[in-house]
């Protein structure tokens, strides 16, 4: 946690400054807004976050060569993007809390955070107009339609126990790494920089918003409900396999026909079908990951996304953006929250 904290001061003090413009942008859009969406935007800033994807954003840029307004507007863009997701998807999950505060549907019903989530997304988008660059709204568009894509797909996947690898991973990129990959590939497009340094960069977001993804599901599963801001094993809860759960009900053999690790299926099909722990436990969940060695599967797989990410940035020059943005990954990977 400490090794997390040390590279999240030198990776933030970088671009703190930047940071807080990125917050003083938002709440002037917040403010500009009518009194219930005002409010619920409001509300979501003071609820606080990393603000991850706006740094990774200004970082690139900085990686790149270009400092200036234009990062710091997208970088409020990026971060209202995001914001809305939440919105949504609480909505969507019926979450109660976030951030280990009431969720946004729980203080002021679905349909009030339906239509504040959908004034992020369209206030987001007109900020972005200001830059007159196709490129930029290529980009946005892309990773916005990624993310609508994701939540459906993620629905007509509630409750099915045989997702694969290759399932859970393609959620992932649509859900959230795609996000972090528009993010640094905008940095590049900032600093105009050439089609291969900008591929370079949004591949290095890729692969940093997969461990990003799956370092959130190993929480799940390892964090206090103090630490996550919400209850822990959550995603089961809802209906959502997740790659540890999948990892551990694919291991061990099978001599008699039925699928690997029948007993697993069983527990984790009981949790599905009742929407929650009735008959089984949740210490029988966790020990079921811990056991089929899923948690560590799933942590050296995190661990090799972080590598990819690095290596992406071979190209770009010697900076102290540069080292900001290789230090990213390994906060990520160390983050307990």
């Amino acid at each position: 946690m400490a090794f997390a904290v040390q590279i999240a001061k030198g990776m933030f003090d970088l671009v703190r400054d930047d940071l807080a413009l990125v917050e003083q942008e938002i709440a002037a859009q917040n403010a500009a807004a009518i009194e219930p969406v005002c409010e619920i935007s409001s509300y979501l800033r003071e609820g606080g976050g990393k603000r991850l994807r706006p740094a990774l954003l200004l970082l690139a840029a900085g990686a790149a060569g270009y400092r200036g307004p234009r990062a710091i507007r997208m970088g409020a863009v990026v971060e209202m993007i995001h914001s809305a997701t939440l919105v949504h998807d609480d909505v969507i999950d019926g979450a109660q809390t976030r951030r280990g505060r009431p969720s946004t549907n729980a203080r002021w019903g679905n349909h009030m955070s339906v239509l504040a989530g959908d004034w992020l997304y369209m206030q987001s988008f007109e900020m972005a107009l200001r830059e007159r660059n196709f490129a930029v709204l290529d980009i946005l568009i892309g990773l916005t339609q990624n993310m609508v894509e994701g939540e459906l797909l993620q629905l007509t996947r509630l409750g099915c126990i045989d997702l694969t690898e290759a399932d859970a991973t393609e959620l992932a990129y649509r859900k959230t790494a795609c996000l972090f990959s528009g993010c640094a590939r905008l940095g590049a497009v900032l600093g105009s920089q050439p089609k291969h340094v900008e591929e370079s960069l949004a591949e290095y977001g890729r692969n940093a918003g997969l461990a990003f993804q799956l370092v959130d599901d190993l929480l799940d599963f390892t964090a206090s409900p103090e630490q996550l801001g919400k209850p822990v094993l959550s995603d089961l809860k809802e209906g959502k396999v997740t790659l540890p759960l999948i990892f551990a009900l694919q291991s061990g053999t099978s001599s008699n026909g039925n699928p690997p690790n029948a007993e697993g299926r069983r527990l984790v099909a009981n949790v599905l079908e009742e929407r929650g722990f009735v008959s089984v436990r949740p210490e029988q969940i966790t020990k079921l990951v811990e056991e089929t060695g899923a948690l560590k599967r799933a942590s050296n797989l995190a661990r090799e996304y972080v590598c990819r990410s690095k290596a992406c940035l071979e190209e770009l020059p010697d900076t102290e953006y540069r080292r900001a943005l290789l230090a990213v990954p390994d906060f990520i990977l160390d983050r307990q929250n």
